[in-house]
């Protein structure tokens, strides 16, 4: 089975709820009626009802089981703005302009609250809304997890050579939100990627953190900075199984990792990489997309106290549908 539909399974095992919030681009309406079919969550979209109904109609969308909410008109209105003003209030936001951001056209902020509040297990956006706006909306409404400060992504990389990582699986982070990390976020980044490797793939992660050292067989300070995320790390979650600092083929092959890091639990077994900054990350997952044919899944966004996932504005309907049940599985793992 592939592993996006592994992804789907496991989503339609406990039904979380997913807002849609920009109700206003038909590929939502298409990706609802397709998330609902397919049984992968309860869908809420944000707008206005008789404007989305008829907007589906025209497009011979079916919206059965498919809830619409108007957040002008919502009954949980003031209390959102309420709690808005008091998560905003280092930056004395006032109830009127935590109003205009909770009924703006762009609904983000009203689907951040949400998921904050429990009226949604996570959000899906990014058709029509930039990546920057997400993002802030997510961390000014979700905020992040409990010690962790750090947003970030990884991808879920599905390779060829089933000898890699988990029969082929891999998760490379952070390849799309962070262009250098310091010793803090990097440690905070492998400690959310070994999360998600046990949510997604059912197994422990072996997390290998990238340089092009292993084991102190150069020295520089950009190996300094890897081997103290190391053990900031382990300080944050001591049950993960981490190492560093190793080369990629130390990380990955077996005969190599015995050679240069005998003893690792992670060398030449890793199933994480995580690399040292946005350059060598977003350079490595395409390498490995476009030249070894791996088809990469992401970004996925992860960091956050409650998952809310970045659509590219090019997505199609089949993008949106496959990041819903992703995050579906994310709030699954978050209760």
């Amino acid at each position: 089975m592939h592993l996006i539909e592994q992804i789907k399974a496991k989503a339609k095992t406990n039904l979380q709820t997913v807002v849609l919030p920009e109700s206003y681009d038909e590929r939502m309406l298409f990706a609802a009626e397709k998330i609902v079919e397919q049984g992968l969550a309860k869908v809420v979209l944000l707008g206005n009802p008789e404007k989305v109904k008829s907007a589906a109609a025209a497009k011979g969308v079916s919206l059965e089981g498919v809830q619409i909410l108007q957040p002008s008109t919502s009954p949980r209105l003031e209390a959102y703005v309420e709690k808005l003003v008091e998560l905003r209030k280092s930056k004395c936001l006032s109830r009127e302009d935590a109003k205009k951001l909770l009924t703006a056209d762009d609904h983000l902020y009203y689907a951040g609250l949400m998921v904050r509040m429990g009226d949604a297990g996570g959000c899906v956006a990014g058709a029509t809304s930039t990546t920057g706006d997400v993002l802030r909306s997510a961390f000014h409404t979700v905020g992040t997890c409990c010690g962790i400060k750090t947003v970030s992504s990884f991808f879920l990389m599905v390779t060829k050579n089933q000898s890699f990582g988990e029969n082929g699986v891999l998760l490379f982070a952070d390849c799309a939100v962070n262009p250098n990390p310091d010793s803090q976020a990097l440690a905070e980044i492998a400690v959310a990627t070994a999360r998600n490797c046990k949510a997604f793939l059912d197994v422990d992660a072996r997390v290998a953190m990238l340089s092009f050292s292993t084991k102190g067989s150069a020295s520089h300070t950009d190996i300094d900075k890897v081997s103290k995320a190391i053990e900031i790390a382990k300080s944050i979650d001591s049950t993960i199984f981490i190492d560093g600092e190793l080369q990629a083929d130390a990380a990955l092959i077996p005969s190599i990792g015995e050679r240069k890091a005998p003893g690792s639990p992670v060398a030449g077994k890793a199933n994480v990489l995580i690399f040292p900054d946005l350059d060598a990350g977003n350079i490595g997952y395409k390498l490995v997309e476009r030249v070894a044919g791996a088809e990469a899944i992401g970004p996925i966004i992860q960091g956050l106290a409650k998952p809310v996932n970045d659509l590219s504005r090019g997505c199609s309907v089949d993008d949106i549908v496959n990041v819903a049940a992703i995050t579906a599985v994310q709030a699954q793992a978050q209760m």
